[in-house]
């Protein structure tokens, strides 16, 4: 009787641990072909979601990113600064503003935000469609000094002092100057919106200048309070008119200097004030033998009850002498009738302009 072997052959176990080992190698190898393909298809462009400024370059050769920078930023910071009041303007360009971006260094820093990370990342990236989701900041250089300089050419026309009310003189009277506001340009803040835009594309590149008033230290209201009394001489009419707060209070008549012994005309104001005073003659020739003397108050005396000094030397004074009133007949000083110059001493006080037309 004969035995056969043939069915409990066994099939060897090596043969399948070897079509195992290759399927999993197989399948490493499509994967690692896998991210360098995909890591490849990356490489050369900037990585999507990648902004500059707003601007999206992501999915961009550097050549295409640096066209549309250009375009997008660059272009638009060309356009001059303006500056508007009223019908004035003022400009800056920007070759005076000295504006200048780096394009390159930025499509650089796009270019290498989408590197980062290893090749493995950037594959499941690329794959996922993930994106970087970063916005760079705008490389622009510009001067602010041209900024400071356009500022100050604005200030230079548009600024101007105020002006106080004043009075005007006549041999008439007085008259009112209204006073005039003054207007400053709120330098600061015009400066600080034009840095602000100067170096952002999309920005407003046109301005209006903004000024505030500025109000004088005495206004056409104040001026009253301000002249409690004024005294004006008409010397060709022989006349003394004493304003009260401006307005017309009394009227007196006058006796003025003699022919080269005139009383000096122009814009005075009370220097001193006396009652009954000493005459304190002057050295001059038409005193005569008097010249420096003092001649205290009495009949020897022509300076007579009151004393209102001005322009150094000369004076308002009463006279005894009624008969000069109305003529040219002192020696540079202002004559009055005694009751006169007693009612006007006690209307005025130092300090009070005298003008003498």
């Amino acid at each position: 009787m004969s035995v056969s072997c043939a069915r409990g052959i066994p099939r060897p176990v090596r043969h399948r641990s070897f079509i195992a080992v290759a399927a999993v190698l197989a399948v490493l190898f499509a994967a690692a072909v896998g991210v360098v393909v995909l890591d490849s298809r990356a490489d050369g462009k900037i990585a999507a979601g990648v902004r500059v400024s707003g601007v999206p370059v992501g999915g961009l050769t550097a050549a295409q990113a640096r066209a549309k920078l250009h375009k997008a930023l660059l272009a638009p910071l060309g356009a001059p600064i303006v500056v508007h009041h009223d019908k004035k303007t003022w400009t800056l360009d920007a070759t005076k503003a000295r504006i200048s971006a780096n394009i390159g260094a930025m499509v650089h820093e796009a270019m290498e935000r989408g590197q980062r990370g290893s090749m493995f990342a950037r594959a499941w990236r690329e794959l996922s469609g993930h994106e970087v989701n970063a916005d760079l900041p705008m490389k622009v250089s510009f001067s602010r000094v041209a900024v400071r300089q356009l500022v100050t050419r604005v200030e230079g026309s548009l600024n101007r002092q105020p002006k106080d009310a004043s009075i005007d003189y006549s041999a008439g009277g007085v008259s009112r100057t209204p006073g005039q506001k003054g207007r400053a340009l709120r330098a600061e803040q015009l400066e600080d919106q034009i840095l602000d835009a100067v170096a952002r594309a999309g920005a407003a590149r046109t301005f209006v200048a903004r000024t505030r008033q500025i109000s004088p230290k005495v206004t056409t209201g104040q001026l009253a309070d301000r002249y409690p009394s004024i005294i004006v001489v008409d010397r060709a009419g022989f006349t003394l008119r004493l304003f009260r707060n401006l307005q017309l209070a009394k009227t007196y008549p006058i006796a003025v200097g003699r022919q080269g012994l005139e009383t000096p005309a122009g814009l005075y104001d009370v220097q001193g004030m006396q009652v009954n005073p000493s005459w304190h003659v002057p050295n001059s020739p038409w005193a005569g033998k008097l010249a420096g003397q003092v001649i205290p108050p009495g009949p020897d005396d022509p300076i007579k009850a009151r004393w209102i000094g001005f322009n150094g030397g000369a004076g308002i004074h009463g006279t005894d002498a009624d008969s000069s009133i109305g003529t040219a007949a002192s020696h540079g000083c202002i004559r009055m009738h005694i009751p006169d110059v007693i009612d006007l001493y006690k209307q005025v006080s130092v300090g009070a302009p005298v003008y003498v037309a």
